[in-house]
């Protein structure tokens, strides 16, 4: 065996994290017998049960390797996070852990995790960070996938790839965690429609569904600038994976938002001042006095009030069930009729 038979992964490409955990069993079992795969997540599993798992050398055949996804449960407090810690020393030769972290675009995640992260490192482990490939490094990246297995990619065909799969979308909250996954099945199905030939930008447009992501912050920008045409859009996106709740939670934020910047503006405040006032960075203060001067106080106002109405609506009244329809189409005129600018 070479190398550590510990290990921390964290990051937003799922697809690389579990590559990153194959490596180590590979590793540990050194052209011998291959490990036995155990793999759990943290809310499903135990300390007692990964201690059982690890702590018990093979005595025929090859270890196991004991995968961890998505630890946080088990650091949830400090007794629990200092039980785990303790049993890092105690992985057998032959067996391996491994601890992987997904990361999505939210930037939400307990403290704990980070100690855990620093006490694998302490333990000998090897710890890494594996980021999603994005724009014109997922298209290499697509490339690089398709040489491996034998297919070829006509020019242009990794770059179509990319961008239809969301890998060109710049926000920062995007959930990338699966973009590598869905590369990967796409690949294996083209090769599958063109099995002897070559793959080209045009197979690429039949076969594969545009599956861009929505971004909240550009939806939210969008609205903010009275740009209907490109929030109707990233609507559409964010309706299946975000909770309309919490849409208007966030819509409700940047509107306030702005009529306290229309309201500072018009009492005299210079933008730069929005900084100390509002406690904002200076991009956000900058994009935010943007977004103010395509408003009034009394469309903003009004785009308020009508978001109580939307959230009424979504909601329904009297007990009467909702339909996604229903909420599609109350979110949508409540864009027309409260974002759209009056000429």
């Amino acid at each position: 065996m070479s190398g550590p038979a510990l290990a921390y992964f964290r990051g937003d490409d799922v697809y690389g994290l579990e590559r990153a955990a194959e490596a180590v069993a590979k590793r540990v079992a050194a052209g011998g017998d291959p490990l036995e795969r155990w793999r759990v997540t943290g809310g499903a599993t135990s300390v007692d049960r990964i201690a059982e798992r690890i702590a018990t050398s093979p005595l025929f055949g090859g270890g196991t390797l004991v995968v961890v996804a998505e630890p946080a449960p088990l650091v949830g407090s400090k007794a629990d996070r200092d039980a785990l810690v303790a049993i890092l020393g105690s992985v057998a030769p032959g067996n391996a852990l491994v601890f992987l972290e997904s990361v999505d675009g939210s930037g939400r995640r307990p403290a704990a995790l980070d100690r855990l992260r620093e006490a694998v490192a302490a333990a000998g482990g090897e710890v890494r960070e594996l980021k999603a490939p994005k724009e014109g490094e997922l298209a290499a990246w697509i490339s690089r996938q398709a040489a491996e297995r034998g297919i070829r990619l006509g020019r242009g065909a990794a770059q179509l790839l990319a961008e239809r799969i969301g890998g060109f979308v710049h926000e920062g909250d995007i959930d990338r965690r699966r973009q590598s996954q869905l590369a990967i099945a796409e690949l294996e199905k083209l090769t599958l429609y063109r099995p002897a030939a070559e793959v080209t930008p045009d197979d690429v447009r039949a076969l594969v569904p545009e599956a861009v992501p929505g971004s909240t912050w550009a939806f939210l920008d969008a609205v903010g600038a009275r740009r209907v045409r490109p929030a109707s859009e990233l609507l559409e996106r964010l309706l299946g994976s975000t909770p309309e709740p919490v849409l208007i939670v966030q819509l409700h934020r940047r509107l306030r938002e702005l009529t306290e910047v229309v309201d500072r503006l018009a009492a005299g405040e210079s933008p730069g001042s929005l900084v100390r006032s509002m406690k904002l960075n200076p991009y956000r203060a900058q994009k935010l006095v943007e977004q103010a001067r395509a408003w009034t106080l009394p469309e903003l106002e009004a785009a308020l009030e009508g978001l109580l109405e939307l959230d009424v609506a979504t909601k329904g009244a009297d007990g009467r069930t909702v339909t996604d329809v229903q909420r599609r189409l109350a979110f949508t005129l409540w864009i027309t009729r409260r974002v759209a600018p009056r000429r």
